[in-house]
């Protein structure tokens, strides 16, 4: 099946893949061809690409919208980076940044954007140390 993962900035990845995993709201989804179409947000996390023939792919996607039609699954992410370009003195400012902000909050949307900022700081340092076991 086709998948195309685009982000605010660039097309991060597109062709022909066996499998995709991706951390959907309602909890991590998995879509091989011929999947029953599917329009769902994204949460902060780890997106898994299957290759034929290759190493599995990791890409950290900040959230976004996933879209599976039988044939072709789209990915839409404000950030998309491959686990391998993910920088872990920017994901631990990041996190702190966030702390603050929760430490600091003013209203309920103060509150509810650093949780948004910590989620993904999170999901981000959870990918980075996969990648240094060797897990992702």
């Amino acid at each position: 099946m086709q998948l195309d993962i685009v982000s605010a900035e660039t097309e991060i990845f597109s062709g022909t893949v066996n499998a995709v995993f991706a951390p959907a709201i309602v909890g991590d989804v998995g879509i091989y061809p011929q999947h029953t179409p599917l329009v769902t947000r994204l949460k902060p996390g780890e997106l898994k690409i299957e290759v034929e023939g290759e190493e599995d792919r990791y890409i950290y996607v900040s959230g976004g919208m996933l879209e599976v039609q039988p044939d072709v699954v789209t990915v839409l992410s404000d950030t998309a980076i491959r686990a391998e370009d993910l920088d872990e003195n920017m994901a631990l400012e990041a996190k702190q940044h966030a702390e603050e902000l929760l430490k600091d909050k003013q209203t309920e949307v103060d509150s509810a954007r650093a949780l948004a900022e910590l989620a993904e700081a999170a999901a981000q340092l959870r990918m980075i140390e996969k990648f240094r076991k060797g897990k992702v």
